[in-house]
């Protein structure tokens, strides 16, 4: 059992309300937030199925960032760096990392 002092109150932080992500997560993911910075949110996002080497718990990575007081998404370097701006039309289900693809990748793409 949690006991607090009685002078201070229980907060919950609750950021999937401050913003809505556009994509869905594909099949066997979903997606989580947590508090990053101050104005910042981190995005994960989930892999349901199992693997071998953890014993077949879910596997979570970072999707991206988003900002809440610029309100922008933010590519990840890693889980604990942000990246660039993104427009979030050019991000994927899987991932707020943008694509460096050559001029023919482009074309069929």
């Amino acid at each position: 059992m949690l006991s607090l002092p009685k002078d201070t109150t229980p907060t919950v932080f609750v950021p999937s309300l401050m913003f809505e992500l556009p994509h869905k997560p594909p099949k066997g993911y979903y997606y989580e937030t947590e508090p990053f910075k101050r104005d910042v949110i981190a995005i994960w996002i989930h892999n349901t199925y199992g693997f071998v080497y953890n014993s077949g718990s879910p596997v979570r990575s970072i999707w991206g960032f988003y900002n809440t007081k610029t309100r922008t998404y933010h590519s990840p370097i890693n889980s604990k760096t942000i990246g660039q701006s993104v427009d979030i039309e050019n991000t994927t289900p899987y991932s707020a990392m943008q694509l460096k693809l050559t001029p023919l990748e482009l074309a069929y793409v």
